[in-house]
């Protein structure tokens, strides 16, 4: 089940590697960071947002 991150929030988060902006990916209900490669995972609808709790994610 995708968590419902509300835009604000987004708008607002950075990832705390890069600084750059994240996006969510519904699919595996994460906040991605394209510059860096991180996915952090959500868990109860909370954003961890620590580096050691990220995944690398294969870039395109």
């Amino acid at each position: 089940m995708s968590t419902k991150i509300d835009g604000w929030l987004l708008e607002i988060l950075a990832c705390p590697q890069s600084q750059a902006p994240l996006r969510h990916d519904p699919e595996t209900d994460e906040l991605v960071c394209d510059e860096s490669g991180l996915a952090y995972p959500i868990r109860d609808g909370i954003p961890v947002l620590l580096v050691d709790e990220a995944r690398k994610v294969s870039q395109p």
